[in-house]
């Protein structure tokens, strides 16, 4: 299915006139990545007998309005790095940024609208929602920045905002295409609210603990941006006060040399075993996924490509 969908927008042009706006699309889609959510959007639909060719557009539309997400998000965290590649705002400019991912999203739609089916208000209506909590997830994620008491219950629901919902939202599209059963769908899409948070919690540990070459974007960057995370939480949580004063100032510090700041953090964070702590986590979201996943109406052959997604992303924190 990944090679499928590698071909879908290898073969997709997103170049038009003016150039200075769609060349930054085109850069940003052509990067690459894991291209997760068109790969739920597309198994999903399969798992339930429907027709690749009758989601195609979608998978180009879910994917188109995840990056623009990225484009966005990218300007507002000032990260130089995306995919091991320039960040758009940092290869063009801010402006190009926002006007480019203003466009990517009505580009979404816009492939949406190109598949008519039976399904079609469902359909929009849940992509419409999903976009406006992943919005949501975005300004709390903004908000916690600047506050001093948050705790790891809404740090969860910020991430299930921010990145589970559109994990979920692919799934449910997909399974809406094919027209799978509404008890189905309910838990397919609570299967991907979990793997969205398995998932975020993971993008927390590397961005620690990770290798540059492999990320392709500078380790400890939550660190250096003071970014509420759940590794900061779990470490407010758990440390002696002694440790718990030294990393509220640490994370209220912006240091010349940020490297001696992500260094001592990192020391502090093995010293109260949060990386152990994080993994825990990351397991029982992982746990709670395989649940609903088990819980749907199908035969195994037919959610293997689901079981199959669970063990690999399990192993990017080994």
């Amino acid at each position: 299915m990944f090679d499928k969908i590698k071909e879908i927008f290898e073969s997709e042009c997103f170049v038009h006139e003016p150039h200075q706006l769609y060349d930054p699309i085109e850069y940003t889609l052509h990067l690459g990545g894991k291209r997760i959510r068109p790969y739920l959007l597309m198994t999903a639909n399969q798992m339930f007998g429907g027709d690749d060719a009758h989601v195609r557009n979608a998978a180009i539309g879910i994917e188109v309005f995840h990056n623009f997400t990225l484009l966005h998000d990218d300007l507002m965290d000032k990260s130089p790095l995306r995919r091991g590649k320039p960040t758009v705002y940092c290869k063009w400019d801010e402006n190009t940024a926002i006007l480019s991912g203003d466009t990517m999203f009505a580009l979404a739609w816009h492939y949406f609208l190109k598949q008519p089916t039976p399904r079609l208000q469902q359909i929009l209506s849940c992509f419409n929602q999903t976009a406006i909590e992943v919005c949501e997830g975005q300004q709390y994620d903004m908000n916690f920045e600047h506050s001093s008491h948050v705790t790891i219950d809404e740090y969860m629901m910020m991430i299930r905002l921010k990145t589970a919902v559109l994990l979920a939202g692919a799934l449910k599209i997909g399974a809406l295409y094919a027209g799978a059963p509404e008890a189905d769908i309910d838990h397919l899409y609570q299967f991907g609210i979990h793997l969205g948070l398995a998932f975020q919690l993971q993008d927390d540990l590397l961005d620690s603990y990770g290798d540059v070459a492999e990320l392709g974007k500078q380790t400890g960057q939550d660190i250096r941006d003071n970014k509420k995370t759940y590794l900061i939480l779990k470490a407010l949580q758990t440390a002696p006060d002694n440790l718990r004063s030294e990393l509220v100032d640490l994370f209220s510090a912006t240091p010349d040399n940020s490297d001696d700041k992500v260094a001592r953090v990192r020391q502090i964070y093995d010293q109260l075993n949060i990386r152990h702590n994080v993994e825990i986590a990351i397991d029982e979201e992982f746990s709670k996924a395989r649940l609903h996943l088990d819980s749907i109406h199908l035969d195994d052959d037919k959610k293997q490509p689901l079981l199959n997604l669970i063990t690999t992303l399990s192993g990017r924190k080994k």
